[in-house]
């Protein structure tokens, strides 16, 4: 799924060629990162596994998984009017220590055989709406520890290790815990969210300079004023619209995937698994390689991504055959991780920084509300037309997410030193 986070780097921090150096603040924030992706992945897997144990009625174990999803619409905006009245480092350790003693409380329950499908719901709710006020505030934060110079090699890097630590060390995991105990996977959760807390916590960094809140501010208006710079930005504004109209189309391969490779292909579930780790290695890649994409342009470059991943959609949907798909899927993650580095390392650059997790705020739960509604679209043209037309359904609402860049193609010409509002660097203590 789409969405937006990221960052840049203090001049003290940058390795040459506009990256940021591996110690201090950016290794830490990486490392954070990195191992709350990991215990994240863990517990995703876990999870329904675990529902599948307390119950048999398919209603309640996806409502685990729509519990899970359903925060970011409903508390998004929120979470990122709080990250920008707050301290971002002290936000995101309070955050994770909060989760880390929540996961190992329901670890223990596991363990003492005191687990419900009700406990499920609400521990993936609660986390999930936590998790909207760590990631504005991560958002937010990364200015603060990197330079505008580096934003996208910062946000290549933490995207890259995120992608390696959840898509393919995570979920090939579980199965090992489990046989240690059902309850080992939440563990191991609980102990990733509290490491990364402490590490949160020993960065040492300037917090942003806020002027005093107008007499009568309250979040809703600051809220609102989030949604009017994201849509009074040309840019962002087309960002915002290409990526949700995106993330319909992902939403519906999403849901029909299961059923294209293993019904429509016949190449079972071990076909699933060779397309699923294809898109995650062809993420891992596009990570390494944004940099180089980003030379035709910062929005040329996310109109690039989306051409060729539109052509990967038509091929999967039309070319009968396992390897076409798992090919397909490569560049279909290649040139998705290329979309969500730039289009973040954008919002970051062009937002102001007192607004800057508002912003983020509003730009991910626009982009990310439409994957409910392609998740049903899917399967109800594939259960009318056939079980391949939610990938040419994908391909469509990419052609009409390329429509809405034109407008914003401006950026990669407008682009310059930031104003006196936009997001400037704090160099580390």
């Amino acid at each position: 799924m789409r969405g937006a986070g990221g960052g840049a780097v203090a001049s003290s921090e940058a390795a040459g060629g506009g990256a940021p150096a591996w110690r201090g603040g950016f290794g830490r924030l990486w490392s954070a990162a990195v191992l709350s992706r990991f215990g994240d992945s863990l517990r995703g897997a876990a999870l329904p596994l675990l529902a599948a144990t307390l119950t048999d009625r398919p209603l309640l174990i996806a409502a685990v998984t729509a519990c899970g999803q359903l925060p970011w619409i409903v508390f998004g905006l929120l979470g990122g009017a709080v990250a920008d009245r707050v301290d971002q480092r002290r936000a995101m350790w309070t955050v994770d220590t909060v989760r880390g003693l929540l996961v190992a409380c329901f670890a223990l329950a596991v363990a003492l055989g005191h687990a419900s499908i009700g406990l499920l719901i609400a521990l993936a709710f609660t986390l999930t709406t936590l998790q909207t006020l760590f990631d504005n505030a991560s958002t937010a934060l990364l200015p603060a520890l990197v330079d505008r110079e580096a934003l996208g090699s910062a946000n290549a890097r933490l995207m890259t290790g995120q992608s390696i630590a959840g898509g393919l060390l995570g979920a090939p995991v579980v199965p090992l815990l489990l046989v240690a105990g059902a309850a080992l996977p939440f563990a191991v959760d609980a102990a990733t969210f509290l490491l990364a807390a402490a590490l949160v916590a020993s960065l040492r960094t300037t917090p942003p300079e806020r002027g005093p809140r107008p007499a009568g501010s309250t979040l809703r208006r600051e809220i609102a004023e989030g949604l009017r710079t994201l849509a009074g930005d040309r840019a962002l504004r087309g960002l915002c619209a290409a990526t949700a109209l995106c993330n319909v189309g992902v939403g519906a391969l999403i849901a029909g995937m299961v059923l294209l490779v293993t019904g429509w292909l016949g190449a079972g579930t071990a076909g699933y698994a060779a397309a699923m780790t294809a898109c995650s290695v062809g993420a891992l890649a596009g990570g390494v390689a944004s940099g180089f994409v980003a030379r035709v342009g910062p929005v040329r470059s996310v109109l690039l991504a989306g051409t060729v991943q539109t052509g990967a959609l038509v091929v999967m949907g039309s070319v009968r055959s396992p390897v076409a798909l798992t090919a397909a899927m490569a560049v279909f993650g290649f040139m998705g991780m290329v979309w969500n580095v730039r289009t973040t390392t954008l919002m970051q650059q062009r937002s102001p920084a007192a607004q800057l997790g508002r912003v983020s705020a509003a730009f991910r739960t626009l982009a990310v509300a439409g994957a409910p509604l392609g998740a049903l679209l899917g399967g109800a043209v594939a259960t009318a037309w056939g079980l391949n037309t939610p990938a040419l359904l994908a391909a469509a609402f990419f052609v009409l997410s390329l429509a809405a860049l034109i407008p914003a193609l401006h950026a990669d010409v407008s682009q310059g030193a930031p104003g006196a509002d936009a997001t400037t660097a704090h160099a580390p203590r």
